[in-house]
């Protein structure tokens, strides 16, 4: 294991984030809200912990090996985490103990949306503007790990597409080396921000409140700048523009670059993952719809058909906008809702959950069990498209989804033995092992009322669920650490 040469690599990384501390330096300049001292604070002590790690291994260029990539995918999230959670610590408000500080910046890297702040529209206007723009990060490295690091290292939603599958995202159709993809992704991800600031100013808001949507919207994020989040805005027309943004956002960012390359929009439509994304979509949206019409929670059709739909794409995509408080809904739907982020969003997508392809690989896999029960001599092969996946596919999707049930209990668990009731449990797990944000019960509005330790379990359920489970459950391992 080449330690110095890790050391290296995350020195060169906590340098180069504090570079982005100028961005909302600035913005606390141009509002003159107090806040600029936090970050020229972070900005120093960052590069200072920076130097400190590369300086002495400056020289240690060795190549590595995928096993010590697991190790720096990891380290990457937890040292920014880290690194990130200093201007709350600086700032005098909204002046966050050492556990809320992390809980903020861990949420917003990993692009969870869950927060223990309250009073959001009180706070200095570069904090917020912080918040959005860690999120905005977050989702990018994402869609570089998901499309462009993972599958080099074995793992990963991606890797289906990338070694297996049919369709727009073989080796051979993105750009042959990495860097190319990582470039390819950026532009796609930074094109549709502008594109969604653009629209969102457009429909009403101001400048920095488009700008920080945009990017918590791209990131499927969840952070607002508004305690009653996108409901603030009191606009259909916004709702419908975010939930729009947001279904981009939960496709595939593969299918972006192939139908950009093509410009041919039936590109989506032949992937199975997409047909299965929008086909839950469309049933939620029709089950909220009229549940909410005859409940009459709503004036009229319009408007429940607008809050269903804002809700719905954004609870299944995982972001975890609001329009309105779900949790006065009609209990099934709020529980359906957070069951949905299960699923989540596509493989390569900034969303979180299982993702779309596995729960259509378990489905697939349960179908031919059903089938063999019947015809137990037949042979039976899984097929996307028109081409069958070998077995080791559908074993490894299984072996995900035992680790993620796993990981699941044992932290509902660890969350109960803390003292906090099992419904909240099992809601504030969910809502950060999906990377979703907004739970129910005590945890409705936001996470300030756990207690400090069950807020240092959620930060690693959070990490978990951003990092596909087994690239961190790897570490626990004696067999990771052996030569």
């Amino acid at each position: 294991m080449h330690f110095r040469a890790i050391t290296r690599i995350v020195g060169l990384l906590v340098m180069l984030f504090s570079g982005t501390m100028i961005v909302p330096g600035l913005v606390a300049l141009i509002y003159r809200d107090g806040a600029g001292s936090a970050f020229t604070q972070t900005f120093f002590f960052a590069l200072l912990i920076g130097l400190v790690l590369w300086l002495p291994n400056r020289q240690q260029k060795n190549e590595l090996k995928p096993r010590e990539g697991f190790l720096i995918v990891v380290l990457f999230w937890t040292v920014l985490g880290s690194v990130g959670a200093l201007p709350f610590l600086f700032a005098e408000r909204p002046d966050l103990p050492v556990t809320d500080a992390f809980f903020e910046s861990f949420s917003a890297l990993t692009t969870t949306g869950a927060t223990t702040l309250v009073g959001l529209d009180s706070l200095p206007k570069a904090i917020l503007f912080y918040r959005q723009m860690l999120q905005w990060f977050g989702g990018m490295g994402i869609i570089v790990l998901a499309v462009a690091i993972l599958p080099i290292l074995g793992v990963g939603g991606m890797q289906l597409y990338r070694a297996e599958m049919p369709g727009p995202l073989k080796d051979n159709k993105m750009r042959p080396r990495i860097a190319q993809t990582a470039k390819t992704l950026w532009l796609i991800y930074i094109g549709l921000t502008i594109l969604c600031a653009l629209a969102l100013w457009g429909a009403g808001m101001s400048v920095f409140d488009a700008i920080g949507h945009s990017f918590s919207t791209i990131a499927l994020g969840g952070f607002s700048t508004h305690d009653a989040s996108i409901g603030y805005f009191h606009s259909p027309m916004i709702n419908t523009i975010v939930a729009v943004f947001l279904l981009i956002s939960g496709c595939n960012y593969g299918l972006h670059f192939a139908m950009l390359s093509g410009r041919n929009l039936r590109v989506y439509w032949r992937d199975p993952e997409f047909r299965m994304f929008i086909t839950v979509q469309f049933v939620l949206v029709l089950i909220c719809t009229l549940i909410l019409w005859r409940h009459d929670v709503y004036q009229s059709g319009l408007q429940t058909l607008n809050h269903a739909f804002f809700q719905v794409v954004s609870m299944a995509t995982t972001a975890g906008f609001a329009t309105d408080s779900i949790s006065k809904w009609p209990l099934f739907l709020p529980l359906l809702l957070l069951c949905s982020a299960f699923i989540g969003g596509c493989a390569g997508s900034t969303g979180g959950g299982l993702k779309v392809i596995r729960i259509l690989l378990l489905y697939l896999q349960g179908s031919r069990e059903l089938k063999r029960l019947v015809h137990p001599n037949a042979v039976y092969t899984i097929k996307l498209g028109n081409r069958a996946l070998p077995e080791r596919i559908v074993e490894a999707v299984w072996g995900f989804f035992s680790a993620y049930v796993l990981v699941f209990i044992i932290s509902m668990l660890a969350i109960i033995a803390t003292g906090v009731d099992n419904f909240s449990a099992f809601t504030a797990v969910a809502a950060t092992l999906n990377n979703l944000g907004p739970g129910l019960g005590v945890v409705a509005e936001n996470f300030a009322a756990m207690n400090s330790v069950a807020k240092w379990i959620l930060i690693l359920t959070m990490l978990f669920g951003r990092l596909e489970v087994f690239t961190l459950l790897v570490l626990f391992t004696p067999t990771f650490w052996r030569e």
